[in-house]
Order: C-alpha cells, then sequence, then structure tokens
C-alpha cells in the first residue's frame, strides 16, 4: 500500500458512503473503510476523529464560510436576506458540484438515529454561529436568534429538496423557494 495517496477525505468518505449504503453505518468499521479507499488507518484518524466524523466532518468549516459571509455581507440587507445570501454563497461554493455526495450523506443521517440526533446538534450550533454573527449587525439577541433559526429552517427544507432523486433545481434556486414559502407562512396577504 502507498504511504501516500492524494485526496484523502475525499475518498474515505466516498468509501464510507459506498459502505454505509450497503451495510450500514452501524455494521461498518473504520478498517472496512479505510480497505477500500486503499489507505491505512493512521491515515484515517489523521483526518477524522471517528467514522462519525466522515459524515460531519465539514461541519466546522461550513460554518466558519457561513459566518464569514454574514460578517463580509451587505449591511443594508434584512437580516433574514443576508443570512440567506450567505446560505447561497457557501451551497454553491461547497454543495453544488457534490450533490450526489449530499444525497447518499443525508440518506445515511436519516436512516440512523444516533446521527439523526448528531445532525440537530451540528444545526443547532450552526444555527448559534449564525445568531451570533447576526447580533453583530443588529444588536437585538431576539431578532438574531429568531432569524438565524429561520434561516436554518428554509435551508433545511431546501436540502431535503436538493436530496431528492431527480431534483435538478440547485440549493440556491430551492433556498429562494423555501424563502418564499416562509414569507408566504409569516406574513400572508
Amino acid at each position: 500500500m502507498p504511504r501516500w495517496k492524494p485526496d484523502a477525505p475525499e475518498r474515505l468518505q466516498t468509501a464510507a458512503l459506498e459502505l454505509f449504503d450497503t451495510q450500514g453505518f452501524e455494521r461498518t468499521t473504520v478498517a472496512e473503510i479505510v480497505q477500500r479507499a486503499e489507505l491505512t488507518q493512521r491515515t484515517f484518524f489523521n483526518h477524522f476523529a471517528d467514522k462519525r466524523e466522515v459524515l460531519f466532518g465539514m461541519s466546522s468549516e461550513i460554518q466558519r464560510e457561513i459566518v464569514r459571509e454574514i460578517e463580509a455581507g451587505d449591511d443594508t440587507l434584512p437580516p433574514l436576506d443576508a443570512v440567506v445570501r450567505a446560505l447561497e454563497v457557501v451551497a454553491d461554493r461547497m454543495f453544488e458540484n457534490r450533490r450526489a455526495v449530499m444525497a447518499r450523506r443525508y440518506a445515511v443521517v436519516a436512516a440512523n438515529p444516533e446521527l439523526q440526533e448528531r445532525e440537530l446538534g451540528k444545526n443547532a450550533a450552526l444555527t448559534e454561529a449564525i445568531a451570533a454573527a447576526l447580533l453583530v449587525r443588529c444588536g437585538d439577541p431576539e431578532t438574531a436568534f429568531l432569524t438565524a433559526g429561520a434561516a436554518m429552517l428554509a435551508q433545511q427544507v431546501a436540502f431535503r429538496h436538493w436530496t431528492r432523486p431527480g431534483e435538478t433545481r440547485t440549493l440556491r434556486d430551492l433556498l429562494q423557494d423555501a424563502l418564499r414559502s416562509l414569507r408566504t407562512t409569516v406574513e400572508p396577504a
């Protein structure tokens, strides 16, 4: 087995998702993942703390990018629009070219209650980070938290649609659809 191969995190994620699909998350071992990826366990643990992190390893990077986009955004935008714009930019940059992988990841998480709980925790942490970034913009903790929560709900709806088989619209477009639905719900005509 060669000592170094390029794109180790992506190869480990691909191998893990293939195994999670065929034999389930619980029955898949790190040893099987590294064997399928043709890497070593040492390489695995250089990138991920455990097999769950193969699914959640990008969470902190995603959070940093969203917060950075909110902070760098147009101060004249209403808070909800500022967050959705940040989510759109990050979706374009980090998700759109990885739709198949993200759809597989979504299916694995949806099939496992332990992973669903972890996903909820990651979403709550992201909501808190977004609220903290918004607090700097608007100065009102309640507005910041409500806006962050509403944006995350829109993002979750969009992501759910985006990962469905046969869906061809971009995550950006689906975010706009979800935002329109949210506005219709809270501001009826």
